[in-house]
């Protein structure tokens, strides 16, 4: 199995007392292929006797009882099983013979060059992958290059006021909220003239103080 090397070492060994099984992976992207499962055919039963026997037989009873499990799932058996198994594994996948990787040939194997996509990325794949990116880099670039500040006041320290009903956005000046109408508590008094004369009337005032204008 010397030349099965390379195949062999990227798998999954799934065997058990019941028989033998592996999963084998893509070396490029981990899809894996699933071998038929493999029943033992050299005497479970009679290794796993032993090794129940053996839990009873002394203070050596546990270390006899882990060998004869060990034997009932390795050895020849498990060897030959393998061996079947990475002659089924190989036809799920292709080596590519510059990296030497086994890849599947549906994700990661490129069919017209005879490579696999590591050695020889798809074109039409690689062309797509690098636009996508060449957009992301020119979009970041050119969303810096705009001014999202100029319209802000960097002086006003004034609270944010909202609507207590329906939190929209008020500014100081507005009386009510242009979303529902509920009253703004914040909203600043506006001043107040005497018609008759044009001096400043306090909010109280219901004539004026200069000429006794009503207010």
């Amino acid at each position: 199995m010397s030349n099965l090397v390379q195949f062999v070492a990227n798998y999954d060994d799934l065997s058990t007392d019941k028989g033998f099984q592996f999963k084998f992976h893509c070396d490029k992207c981990r899809n894996g292929y699933m071998s038929r499962f493999q029943p033992n055919a050299i005497g479970i039963a009679g290794s796993l006797l032993q090794a129940a026997g053996s839990l009873f037989g002394g203070l050596g009873g546990a270390e006899n009882a882990a060998y004869h499990i060990q034997r009932a799932v390795g050895g020849k058996a498990h060897d030959e099983a393998l061996q079947k198994a990475v002659a089924e594994g190989k036809q799920q996948f292709k080596q590519c013979t510059r990296c030497g990787h086994w890849v599947c040939p549906d994700a990661c194997w490129n069919h017209s060059a005879g490579l696999c996509e590591d050695c020889a990325p798809d074109e039409q794949e690689e062309l797509r992958a690098h636009q996508a990116q060449a957009t992301q880099e020119q979009i970041r670039h050119k969303t810096r290059q705009q001014d999202y500040t100029q319209n802000i006041d960097f002086l006003n320290r004034d609270a944010l006021l909202q609507c207590p009903n329906c939190q929209a956005k008020l500014t100081a000046d507005q009386k009510f909220c242009g979303s529902c109408g509920t009253p703004n508590p914040a909203a600043k008094p506006q001043e107040r003239h005497c018609t008759g004369c044009g001096a400043k009337l306090q909010p109280e005032q219901k004539f004026c103080a200069e000429c006794g204008t009503k207010g």
